[in-house]
């Protein structure tokens, strides 16, 4: 071990925190999302000695930078890389964190942290972070670890990259103890100084050949198989594979939750998407499907409806399972055929695997696409009130709007409420198999998803950002408008106001009909707050108006908060709060 002289010296170059971000650059970090804090300084000084290197991006609150990386996780499959400082900090960027596990998203959190001679007297903010973040199954990290030798900070930060790629993909987490940032490195006996370790790439799992003439031993005795496609890992290579292999075998393909551009959604084999308010024709199909591919997902409980669109722990389809972690085979299902492969490994293997001419299953595929095709044709929903103050607005016209002007590569995000089934339902995503990835979207339904997303995206690629979002789902995040003024970046957002959380509202009515309790807001004057952060504001209550704000939008320099005032009554795709009300109210007189 070396000897590390405990004083700083900010002029040198080897100062522990100058070392960090040089391992950053060196594993090609070009954009780091954070919330300064005095535990970290040194760290926040190689960012401004590094700054044509490597961008600092500050941010307003904690868990908007952490959703920033994440986004940016999923946007390159290299992690995203945020800094928080200790105790409050952390706990702000947990969302992230959990977003990142759940999501499979490659992520690096660097926490700040108390000096090393404070440690275990709860010193002020101080956290035990390995339980916090603790790794398991149902944790929020694949690894925890924290760096008292700063001599030894190349081999964690390489580590950490690695975990954060390789298998399943997820967050690691850092702890970086104050004074260890602090100490000025010493030459070894040979004169040399730690130095940054070269990039880390993502260690590829290939198919076992066995498994692979198995599974097409199971396609040639199929009727109806179907493909659901999804998870962390994906590339644009990958996705081109994926779509040679349905090709070849003529396969209908469905896409998992919030996982839609794994596949194009323009092309004559995709399904749908397999999640929440999945079209009913589409989840009839999976059940009555005699083959299940899994590739990618993880088959949560979004995905699988509850885990009953296949039955856990054991489908009543045969079920083919590729993950690109070993670990989360047979984990909650237990597959017919378990397949260990990374993505890229796992396309490119299937698409080589030899098809007959003939296949029994043409109709069936014909019929799944048909069923999604049938699923974009608006939904009649009935007792809509008349036109009134809060106007009446066609969602699925100002989506088909949206499909009309975005370019093809423009990244849409959004966080979580019923405001996304608009999205999940009616925009068709061209995705990864193009080229580059276009939907960013928290499984783990983390509400303030979407806000932070779309300004990230606007920062780190310079494509087009739209961004839908609920009343309360902006108010979440909405402050991470002043970081994309300040970095220049520009996003359009799509506010939907119906003054209320309308999935937890939705929810009351089903289970406590007419008992509303803690779901109303009382909301600010949205186009005005957009405003003072530096965005163009406008409101609507019109569809018809709609077409021209966007095109406003996307040629205006700075970004833009499209608010549409929205019926509350018009509670999802296919139906009104009032007749969920009448149901339930039914039922409770039935149940008497």
């Amino acid at each position: 071990m070396q000897t590390l002289h405990s004083s700083p010296d900010v002029s040198s170059p080897a100062l522990a925190g100058h070392l960090l971000v040089q391992c950053l650059i060196e594993q090609g970090v070009t954009h780091a999302f954070g919330v300064p804090g005095e535990s970290y300084l040194a760290v926040l000084d190689g960012f401004h000695r590094y700054q044509d290197q490597i961008r600092f991006v500050i941010n307003r609150q904690e868990g908007g930078a952490a959703f920033m990386a994440e986004a940016h996780g999923k946007l390159t499959g290299r992690p995203g890389i945020c800094f928080v400082t200790r105790g409050p900090g952390a706990t702000n960027a947990s969302i992230g964190v959990h977003t990142a596990f759940q999501d499979s998203t490659p992520m690096i959190l660097f926490v700040g942290d108390v000096a090393s001679d404070q440690r275990d007297r709860e010193a002020f903010q101080e956290m035990d972070y390995r339980v916090m973040f603790g790794p398991s199954a149902l944790g929020m990290a694949k690894r925890v670890e924290r760096i008292d030798d700063a001599a030894r900070i190349p081999e964690y930060v390489a580590r950490a990259f690695a975990t954060a790629m390789n298998g399943r993909p997820g967050p690691v987490v850092l702890v970086l103890p104050e004074d260890m940032l602090t100490q000025t490195l010493v030459p070894d006996a040979r004169g040399r100084l730690p130095q940054a370790l070269p990039r880390v790439e993502p260690v590829e799992a290939w198919s076992d050949p066995g498994a692979l003439r198995d599974l097409r031993q199971l396609l040639l005795k199929a009727e109806r198989p179907f493909v659901i496609a999804g998870g962390g890992g994906w590339t644009p290579q990958a996705a081109q594979a994926l779509q040679r292999f349905a090709e070849n075998w003529r396969l209908p393909v469905g896409n998992a939750f919030r996982f839609q551009d794994t596949f194009d959604n323009h092309h004559p084999q995709y399904a749908g998407d397999v999640g929440i308010g999945i079209n009913p024709a589409l989840a009839k199909r999976i059940r009555e499907s005699d083959l299940i591919i899994a590739i990618g997902p993880r088959l949560g409980e979004m995905t699988t409806g509850g885990y009953t669109l296949l039955q856990a722990p054991k489908a009543a389809q045969t079920l083919v399972h590729i993950h690109s972690d070993a670990e989360e085979l047979n984990r909650v299902y237990q597959a017919d055929l378990a397949i260990h492969a990374s993505m890229r490994a796992a396309a490119r293997s299937l698409e080589v695997l030899t098809a007959p001419v003939n296949l029994p299953w043409d109709a069936w595929t014909a019929g799944c696409h048909a069923d999604y095709e049938a699923n974009l044709v608006p939904s009649t929903i009935k007792d809509l009130p008349a036109d009134n103050e809060n106007g009446l607005v066609d969602m699925p016209s100002v989506i088909a709007t949206l499909q009309k002007h975005l370019p093809a590569d423009a990244v849409l995000t959004n966080g979580a409420g019923n405001f996304a089934s608009w999205l999940h339902r009616f925009y068709r995503y061209t995705g990864l198999v193009h080229g580059h990835k276009t939907q960013l979207a928290p499984t783990n339904g983390a509400m303030g998803y979407g806000v932070p997303a779309g300004i990230a995206a606007a920062i780190t690629t310079g494509r087009v950002a739209f961004t839908i979002a609920g009343d309360g789902d902006f108010l979440m995040n909405g402050q991470e408008l002043a970081t994309a003024v300040q970095h220049g970046a520009k996003s359009i957002i799509l506010l939907l106001n119906n003054g209320m959380y309308g999935t937890i509202r939705m929810h009351q009515e089903r289970e406590y009909p007419q008992h509303v309790a803690g779901t109303a807001l009382n909301n600010p004057d949205f186009a005005a707050l957009a405003c003072a952060y530096g965005y163009a504001g406008v409101t609507i209550r019109k569809s018809a108006d709609f077409e021209a704000e966007l095109l406003a939008a996307l040629a205006r320099p700075n970004g833009t908060v499209i608010e549409v005032v929205l019926e509350p009554e018009l509670i999802s795709t296919r139906g009104t709060l009032a007749a969920l009300t009448k149901v339930a109210l039914e039922q409770t007189a039935l149940q008497r």
